[in-house]
């Protein structure tokens, strides 16, 4: 989302690196490229002018023109003013008890509310709860369908009531429903539109003092810009809102929504939608964004993504066969656990130092599958033992997998060097190890293997004829 915003502010700080010790003019004109930068970011007006005087007042205050690095005294600076900007937020739900714990969900038709409350009924469930999803958006085609098929592919069971038009009656009786089936959290998918009207509001609103909701979250669709502001500036109007959740947050949109959101509606964001698939959605914490917008990456989140795919057992196995050397089998299925925590080009940017490194670079995922397949394509023996495979097993697990024998030369020559490489890091710290790891996937999902940084590739010499006469005499 920040690609564009990033860029920009990595531009003010290199510039600032380079003049050493710089003038009260240089930081002005720092602060001159980061208003013109937030501003074609989508960013609210009053946030821009909010947020430059707070950077400039503290930049003097903090005397960086007399620092010798002042580069790194305006990157603190500008962290800590986002994260005010953003936050604070708390991303945790809370809970009541007795239960059940109800929460309302609003939005405008298109925004992802539906989708939202499936993925959010799949995060309560993670936690132990047990959810129920109600069916009360009545006026739009299919609403009720779409829910249920969420709620079968979450395991959560869904009360509808079809052919009613009464949404506040069901989502009363749906609470009835959810006390005596013992659930202790319940979702309430309401009725958008394609724009904010009367009917909308004032359903809504008769909902919402019908089942009396512990939290009430306004889903925007971050794509909208500063309309997404505006909106959720209505609803609060007329509901009291208590958090925001932004969807499509993995799209290419310049980000002005989240940076003005808090300031603009006075509603904290709570929740943000990395994807399509069910299990995207990631607490916000104004402390990580900050750190990706300002290419610091974010490590805490990929560390929590990688401890869902691994467990402590898996991981203690994995630095074993990482001493031993590992093969092309326990190559795959660290492929597909790197695969399921997100897309390449999201998980690459977590990683400090490698955001600037994607720049204007492709990132394609699909390039992981062709691997994947020319893998499936070996038999046992030459995913254990990759070095047996030559020109002929090449030529045939190329038309297996239906790529060319080069893809298979480059694969096979990639994981021997990376293979060397991950029993030097079978101690390193984990930074260290994803930072090589993901350096093999980037190349992979760009489509050019990797020439392995710190690696050393063994060739084979070419034999004089000094060396056959030696060799020959050693053989007699």
């Amino acid at each position: 989302m920040f690609d564009s915003l990033s860029q920009r502010f990595q531009g003010v700080f290199h510039r600032l690196r380079g003049r050493g010790r710089i003038s009260e003019d240089n930081v002005a004109d720092a602060m001159r490229e980061v208003r013109t930068a937030l501003l074609e970011a989508d960013v609210h007006v009053k946030v821009v002018k909010q947020f430059c005087d707070e950077i400039m007042a503290k930049a003097l205050g903090a005397k960086v023109i007399e620092t010798l690095h002042p580069e790194q005294v305006m990157i603190k600076i500008v962290h800590d003013e986002l994260v005010q900007l953003m936050g604070p937020a708390d991303p945790r739900i809370p809970f009541v008890t007795p239960g059940p714990t109800i929460i309302l969900m609003a939005g405008l038709q298109g925004s992802g509310k539906t989708t939202t409350c499936g993925k959010l009924s799949q995060y309560v469930t993670a936690r132990g709860k047990r959810p129920m999803l109600i069916a009360a958006d009545l006026k739009r085609p299919a609403a009720i369908d779409q829910l249920e098929v969420i709620g079968q592919q979450v395991g959560v069971p869904v009360y509808t009531e079809r052919g009613h038009l009464n949404a506040v009656k069901v989502a009363r009786n749906g609470i009835i429903e959810a006390r005596k089936a013992d659930r202790d959290v319940v979702i309430v998918d309401t009725a958008g539109r394609l724009a904010i009207d009367e009917e909308l509001m004032a359903e809504i609103a008769q909902i919402e003092k019908a089942v009396n909701p512990t939290q009430v979250y306004l889903v925007i669709d971050a794509m909208t810009g500063q309309d997404a502001v505006n909106t959720a500036q209505r609803f609060n109007e007329r509901l009291e809102l208590d958090a925001l959740i932004l969807t499509k947050f993995d799209s290419d949109t310049r980000g002005g929504a989240a940076l003005s959101a808090k300031t603009i509606s006075g509603k904290p964001i709570k929740f943000i939608g990395v994807g399509e698939k069910l299990d995207a959605l990631e607490e916000f914490h104004a402390e990580r964004i900050a750190g990706r917008i300002l290419g610091m990456g974010d490590v805490v989140t990929l560390v929590e993504k990688a401890q869902q795919q691994y467990d402590a057992q898996e991981a203690e196995a994995l630095q074993k066969k990482m001493a031993k050397g590992l093969n092309l089998e326990d190559f795959l299925g660290q492929m597909r656990k790197l695969k399921s925590m997100g897309s390449m080009k999201q998980i690459m940017k977590m990683i400090p130092g490698l955001g600037s490194e994607l720049d204007g670079m492709e990132i394609q995922d699909g390039e992981l599958d062709k691997y994947e397949a020319i893998i499936h394509s070996m038999t046992i023996k030459e995913r254990r033992r990759p070095e047996i495979i030559e020109a002929s097993r090449r030529r045939r697990i190329a038309r297996g997998s239906g790529t060319d024998p080069k893809d298979v030369s480059g694969l096979i020559k990639s994981f021997t060097q990376v293979r060397g490489m991950m029993k030097a890091m079978s101690s390193m710290s984990v930074l260290d190890r994803m930072r090589s790891v993901t350096g093999f996937a980037r190349a992979a999902a760009s489509g050019q293997m990797p020439k392995m940084k710190g690696g050393s590739t063994v060739t084979k010499r070419r034999e004089t004829r000094k060396d056959k006469r030696k060799r020959r005499k050693k053989n007699r």
